[in-house]
């Protein structure tokens, strides 16, 4: 090898720091500013990458480059797509691949707001079946199914299915796989690596982590598949505001640095609150003995920031979450704070009353630890 050659990064961190970055310009930043256009110069015909802001930006291009580097890093052809918020991603999916008479599989223990997604595919005619993730059980549904839906790890249960086995079964059968990969982010699992048509999340999570941004995406490996879901996207006008995508791609610099201390916190969290008697149901697909754990470590290389379990009532939920110091009560997760929150108070996941989805930051786990034990101590009856 010359002192001219040189080797693509293959380090996580590498990549994160340096993905999507255009080419260095003498003079300019590294990561240029958002674009704020509604329109773009355009003499003669449209043959230019740029005539419309609401079907191409450049800020957006950059940020969807970023995160296919990460989905599919080496890998020729991948696509993806940039949108507002992670169930625009999920909707473009559904709505741009299915019709009428199709038939679908989805998790019956994912995030909350697939049973209105469920309703409403059924309203246009398409037969929803649903199955559990754990165990692989949308196997013994798939027969005939246009697309497979999976997430792994569901959330908010932390199940975990094996992607290359539903993803031979459906392909041997000519039926699509999306997989939902918000919870581990492209540094935690690898959706297209493992086979699957689709990888979509949320970017509002982990991804870009700081709590201040709503996003969407979805990568492909085919990009022939990706033309329905942009043809979605233009139709519905379900596209991310530049600042957004700016502040996305800004975040990803430090996503292997935020992925791997809030696993590792997250680790440590589980196991103390693991010999807590009135902790119930401790799941974490990071602990040894956790149910998901095999499998998890066959396809995932970290196993993300969120640990849930349950205490014995609603009210002794509601103490323990109001006791945290250092733990915000809120929804979402991913973000350098921890947040926690009661997931029953919803209504849509099929948990108990006093479970509590807990999601790591950032912050030393000595200090989480002991406001979590605490906080334990003090909601006690």
């Amino acid at each position: 090898m010359t002192s001219g050659d040189f080797v693509a990064p293959s380090g996580d961190g590498t990549r994160a720091v340096r993905a999507g970055l255009p080419e260095p310009v003498k003079y300019e930043p590294t990561l240029p500013g958002p674009v704020f256009a509604a329109h773009f110069h355009l003499p003669g015909d449209p043959t230019g990458p740029y005539a419309y802001g609401r079907d191409e930006n450049p800020t957006w291009t950059l940020l969807e480059r970023a995160i296919g580097e990460l989905e599919a890093p080496g890998q020729d052809g991948v696509e993806t797509l940039a949108f507002p918020s992670g169930m625009a991603a999920i909707s473009a999916v559904l709505f741009s691949q299915l019709r009428a008479g199709d038939v679908v599989v989805l998790p019956d223990d994912g995030y909350q707001v697939l049973p209105l997604v469920r309703e409403q595919l059924t309203a246009y005619g398409i037969e929803v079946r649903t199955a559990p993730t754990a165990g692989d059980a949308q196997l013994e549904v798939l027969d005939g199914a246009k697309l497979l839906w999976i997430e792994t790890p569901s959330n908010p249960g932390l199940d975990v299915c094996d992607i290359r086995r539903l993803v031979t079964a459906a392909h041997a059968q000519g039926t699509l796989v999306a997989v939902d990969n918000t919870l581990a982010t492209p540094l935690g699992q690898r959706p297209l690596e493992l086979g699957a048509d689709f990888s979509v999340a949320s970017g509002t999570k982990m991804l870009t982590g700081h709590g201040d941004v709503l996003l969407g995406y979805v990568s492909a490996r085919d990009g022939a598949l990706m033309v329905p879901v942009k043809r979605w996207r233009k139709i519905v006008g379900a596209i991310p505001g530049p600042m957004e995508a700016w502040l996305a791609h800004r975040s990803l610099a430090t996503l292997q640095l935020r992925a791997d201390r809030q696993t590792s916190s997250a680790l440590i969290v589980a196991e103390a609150l693991r010999e807590r008697p009135e902790v119930s149901g401790l799941r974490y697909p990071g602990l040894p003995d956790d149910p998901s754990h095999k499998i998890a470590t066959q396809q995932m290389r970290r196993f993300g920031c969120v640990v849930s379990f349950t205490l014995s009532t609603r009210a002794r939920a509601d103490r323990f979450l109001d006791a945290l110091r250092l733990v915000d009560d809120a929804t979402s997760f991913g973000g350098v704070r921890s947040t926690a929150e009661r997931r029953g108070r919803w209504g849509g996941d099929a948990v108990p009353e006093g479970f509590v989805r807990l999601s790591v930051g950032a912050e030393d786990p000595e200090d989480l630890v002991a406001d979590l034990l605490r906080a334990l101590d003090e909601s006690a009856e």
